[in-house]
Parts: C-alpha cells; sequence; structure tokens
C-alpha cells in the first residue's frame, strides 16, 4: 500500500504558522481576491488582521477586483473593504496606467504581500499584475513576499508557443509558453532573474523578493490531489476542469466566436449562430494533428452576456476525457482554424482593444506573435506550426530548471 500522501500546506498557511509575527510593527499591504483562502475557507485579510492588527494598512485588488465580484476587463475602482475596512487601491482600472500601483503607496509600505492564487496559464493576468508591482516595488524600495500556491493543473505539463517581444502586454509579460508548469513563486523568479534570449528576453526586475513555498505539493499534483476547497479565483473559473481547459480556451478571446461566457459552462462551451456543430466537429477531425484526450459534443446554447447574448448558438463542448493526454492549446488552435476554414464569410478575428492595446490583433497578443493568424488567413496546414510548438516547449522545459521551487 502506497503511504498516504501529506496534506498540502499553501503559503499562506505555512506564513501564519510559522513567520507573521515578523511583521509586526511593519506596514504591510497585502494583494489577493477572493481565492485566497486557508484551508478552513478563512479569507487570508481576516486571517493576516487577527495576526497582524493595525500593521495590514492597505489592500490592492487585481483584475474582478479585491472580492472577485466584476467579469474581465471590466474596470475595478478604488473603495474600501466592506469586511475590514481596510483601504483597496484597484490594480485594474479603466486605462493602463491603473495596472500597476502609484509608486507613493508603496514607499509608505515595508512589505507587500502577494497571494493570487493562480492557473498556470499565461495569460491570466495575476502574473502580469505581480510582475508590475515588482517593478514598482523596485522603486519603491518596498519588500514583496509572495505567498506561494499550487499549480492547479500541475507543474509538469508543458504546452504552447513562443512570446515574442512586439507581443508583450498585460495577457503575457515573461516569454513563457501558455501553459508553463510554474507556479506564481517560481515566476517571480523567473521575472526577477530575467528570462529569455536576444530581443524577446525581459530585463531583470531588481526588487527585494522572498517567496515561502507551500509544503507537500509535487509538480505531477492538480488540485484535486490536494485535498484543498476548489474556490474559482476569477468569475468564469468555476471548476478545476474549466482550468485544465483554459490555456486552450483563451484564445477563443482573439475571435469572434462565443467562448461560452454567459453560461454556466464559460471557456467550455463554443459557438456562435452562424456555425453547426456537428459540422465543425468533422472539420476539426479533419486536421492532421494530434489530438488526445478529449471528446467534442455538437450543441445549441444561448448565451446571456458578453458575445452574441440571447442568441441561438450552434458550436460544441469540449469534454475532457484523459487530462494527462490532452493538450488545450493543440484543440483550441485546431478549433479556431477549423472555423476559420468553414465559415470564411462569417468568421471574424476580434477588431477591439484587449487588454488596453489596440494595436496588435488579440489573438496575435494571446499566440504570442502574428503567425498562427497569419497562417489562418492563409489556409495554410494547421500542422506547419507544430515544429514551433514543439521547439518552445522541450526549449522551456531545460531553461526554467534553475527556478523550479518543486
Amino acid at each position: 500500500m502506497a503511504p498516504a500522501r501529506k496534506p498540502l500546506v499553501t503559503g499562506l498557511e505555512r506564513f501564519l504558522s510559522k513567520d507573521v509575527k515578523k511583521l509586526r510593527g511593519k506596514r504591510v499591504a497585502l494583494l489577493a481576491n477572493q481565492a485566497t483562502v486557508t484551508r478552513s475557507l478563512q479569507h487570508g485579510v481576516d486571517a493576516l488582521k487577527a495576526s497582524l492588527g493595525e500593521s495590514l494598512v492597505l489592500l490592492f485588488g487585481p483584475e474582478h477586483g479585491f472580492r472577485g465580484e466584476l467579469q474581465d476587463m471590466e474596470a475595478v475602482g478604488d473603495a474600501l473593504d466592506s469586511a475590514t475596512g481596510i483601504p483597496v487601491k484597484s490594480l485594474y482600472g479603466c486605462k493602463e496606467e491603473t495596472l500597476k500601483p502609484d509608486v507613493n503607496d508603496l514607499r509608505d509600505i515595508d512589505v507587500l504581500i502577494v497571494d493570487l492564487p493562480d492557473i498556470g496559464a499565461r495569460y491570466y493576468t495575476y502574473a502580469q499584475t505581480l510582475a508590475y508591482c515588482m517593478e514598482v516595488a523596485a522603486k519603491a524600495d518596498c519588500h514583496i513576499m509572495v505567498l506561494d500556491r499550487p499549480n492547479p493543473i500541475s507543474g509538469s505539463v508543458i504546452e504552447g508557443s513562443p512570446l515574442l517581444s512586439g507581443f508583450r502586454s498585460f495577457c503575457g509579460y515573461a516569454p513563457v509558453p501558455q501553459r508553463h508548469g510554474l507556479t506564481l513563486g517560481e515566476l517571480a523568479f523567473l521575472m526577477q532573474e530575467g528570462f529569455g534570449e536576444g530581443e524577446d528576453a525581459i530585463p531583470a526586475i531588481e526588487c527585494s523578493l522572498e517567496v515561502i513555498p507551500c509544503e507537500n505539493w509535487s509538480r505531477e499534483m492538480y488540485f484535486d490531489d490536494s485535498e484543498q476547497q476548489w474556490v474559482y479565483p476569477s468569475p468564469n473559473m468555476p471548476t478545476l476542469e474549466t482550468a485544465v481547459i483554459y490555456p486552450g480556451s483563451c484564445l477563443f478571446e482573439g475571435t469572434e466566436i462565443s467562448e461560452g461566457r454567459g453560461t454556466t459552462k464559460p471557456l467550455q462551451l463554443f459557438g456562435a449562430p452562424y456555425i453547426d456543430g456537428s459540422a465543425w466537429a468533422a472539420a476539426v477531425s479533419d486536421i492532421s494533428i494530434d489530438l488526445e484526450g478529449a471528446i467534442l459534443r455538437p450543441i445549441s446554447f444561448v448565451p446571456k452576456f458578453q458575445k452574441f447574448a440571447n442568441q441561438l448558438c450552434g458550436g460544441v463542448e469540449l469534454h475532457v476525457t484523459d487530462r494527462e493526454t490532452f493538450k488545450p492549446i493543440r484543440w483550441s488552435l485546431a478549433l479556431i482554424y477549423a472555423a476559420k476554414q468553414s465559415y470564411p464569410k462569417e468568421f471574424q478575428w476580434r477588431k477591439l482593444a484587449y487588454e488596453f492595446l489596440d494595436h496588435v490583433p488579440a489573438i496575435d497578443l494571446l499566440y504570442g506573435s502574428a503567425k498562427f493568424r497569419e497562417l489562418a488567413d492563409a489556409g495554410a496546414p494547421l500542422k506547419d506550426l507544430m515544429p514551433e510548438l514543439e521547439s518552445c516547449e522541450k526549449s522551456f522545459a531545460l531553461k526554467r530548471k534553475p527556478f523550479l521551487l518543486y
């Protein structure tokens, strides 16, 4: 019989049990959201307030807000936290400048604690928020302390394409694949050190950084191996299955095909009024790339907000049957490619500004270059992209090793 797995201890829980007292008497801020909880589901701000008292003076909220009330790309304002009365500064307002904290706010802070449950995808904006905080903290002489959490979709799988320098944005800061297999703490060390090669590299962020690692997490674990309770880290991330699919399904944000927002299965349903789900699924099956671990089920659905609100859409649901062989980015590339080829008159790439940028197509920001869009527009075989993905994945597996904590 295999020995029982020891309970996972998050960085927050480890810090509360061992190190929190050393911050008493300092001026402390917390960057967190609604999923910043202990095993018993106590919010981190309440646990820290109980230990630090008046030393906890300021809160920061990422996209969706400190309590996670707002949808994607909705501006969040400053406020007072209703539960604690502590001021909350938004790091996701109505213009690009609001994505970074004001340097004067951090000059008054000794330690900024960051505990943001991440999803393990390059374009999930919390990693970018951390990077921007690190940049400002370096100027303000503020210490950053990251309370680490597991990568919920495991730390052993890498998939995706390169991020080129001209395509960096709030949905991609560090030149890592879309599914990078790192924790937020590991990403913090990577960004502090600087990473990448040539013009695509990011410079080192010379801030004072400390990471409190998890205990009893290993890289092959998924979130449901941890015996922790899932708390959605953003409004359209309701389940672990959603998170497993998300490194691919977020690519649909670069198109005018619905990714299921406004339904009960966001980022798992895909479609548009002009799509026949059965024909779309058949077109995907004809694409000559390796697609395993999932089944497409033709469906109809009516989103209640965002794309095609209150309109009947045909499409598919992506059912994961084996998450060990499932490659979400390849599946989503195949779905988008098949839609583009099957419905050339109706299909559209997103043209509106995306994460405050309007001079680069959203799909290019998400893919990391213009290569996928240009290939799909030209009707060239999707398999022509596979060598780039394979090279990126193999290269990153080696280059990330110095930053691994687990």
